[in-house]
C-alpha cells in the first residue's frame, strides 16, 4: 500500500507539472492563406473552356488576417499578391467578420457587385463530428473534424486546442480550440494558416464593420436569388460562395 501511494503520488505531481507547463494561447494574429481552384469551376468539356484554361492561373491565392483575444475575433483581408488575376474577381474576397463567440452574434461585411451588405445574426451553428485523424498546421498538431453546412456542403476542418479561442476563418466556430485549416472539396476552396504571431490584441483592434445595407443571412440570400434570378445553373454556385 505504502509504495502504491507513492507512486500515486509521483504521477499527480508529474500531471500538475505538465500542466503548469502548458501554454494556452488567448490572444494574437493568425494570417490565413484562402486558395480556389479556378480551372476546377470550369467545367464545360469543350474547346473555350480549354483555351480559357490556359490563359489563367489554376489557383487563385487571397490572404486574410484573424485577430482574437478570448472569445471575440476579427477576420479581414490581409496582405495582397502582385499579381492576382484580378480579372477574375470571386466572392468573399473582401470579407470583414467580427464574431463575439460566447454570445453566438456575428456582424459580418460582404461586398457583393457594387453593393455592400451588413450582416448582423447569430453564428453559424455547425454539427462537427471530431475525428481521430492530426495534422500539423502553422506549427501547432490540429485534429480533424467534418460536418455538413448549408444542408449539403461538406467541409472538413482542422483545430488546435493549444488556441482557446473556439473561431476559426469566415464563419467557420464551433469546435473546442482555434479552427486552422478548412477544406470544402466540392466547392474548390481551401483556408490554411501560415503564422500565427501571440501579440496582445487590443478591444480597439478590433474594427467591427458598419457601413452596408443591414439584413440578416436569409435576406441576404434571397436578395442575391432575386438579382440572379436569369443566371441559370451559376446563380447557385454563386450564392453558396457568398453564403460560405
Amino acid at each position: 500500500m505504502k509504495i502504491f501511494f507513492c507512486f500515486s503520488i509521483s504521477i499527480f505531481f508529474v500531471l500538475v507539472t505538465k500542466a503548469q507547463n502548458t501554454h494556452f494561447i488567448t490572444e494574437g494574429k493568425i494570417e490565413f492563406e484562402r486558395k480556389l481552384n479556378l480551372h476546377a469551376q470550369l467545367t464545360d468539356d469543350d474547346s473555350w473552356t480549354d483555351e480559357f484554361k490556359k490563359r489563367i492561373p489554376q489557383f487563385k491565392t487571397t490572404y486574410f488576417n484573424l485577430i482574437f483575444n478570448n472569445n471575440k475575433t476579427l477576420y479581414s483581408p490581409g496582405r495582397e499578391i502582385a499579381d492576382n488575376n484580378k480579372l477574375w474577381e470571386q466572392p468573399a474576397e473582401e470579407n470583414v467578420i467580427y464574431a463575439e463567440l460566447d454570445k453566438k452574434w456575428a456582424i459580418s461585411q460582404k461586398k457583393i457587385f457594387e453593393k455592400t451588405f451588413l450582416i448582423q445574426d447569430s453564428t453559424r451553428k455547425i454539427q462537427w463530428k471530431i475525428t481521430d485523424e492530426k495534422k500539423t498546421i502553422a506549427g501547432f498538431e490540429c485534429r480533424r473534424a467534418n460536418a455538413l453546412i448549408l444542408d449539403s456542403i461538406y467541409i472538413v476542418a482542422f483545430y488546435t486546442d493549444d488556441i482557446i479561442t473556439p473561431g476559426g476563418p469566415e464563419s467557420f466556430s464551433g469546435l473546442p480550440g482555434m479552427i486552422l485549416g478548412v477544406a470544402i472539396p466540392h466547392e474548390h476552396v481551401t483556408w490554411f494558416a501560415t503564422k500565427l504571431t501571440a501579440i496582445p490584441i487590443k478591444e480597439t483592434d478590433f474594427k467591427i464593420p458598419v457601413k452596408g445595407i443591414k439584413v440578416n443571412n436569409a435576406a441576404l440570400k434571397e436578395s442575391i436569388k432575386s438579382s440572379l434570378k436569369d443566371w441559370g445553373k451559376w446563380a447557385k454556385d454563386y450564392i453558396k460562395a457568398v453564403m460560405l
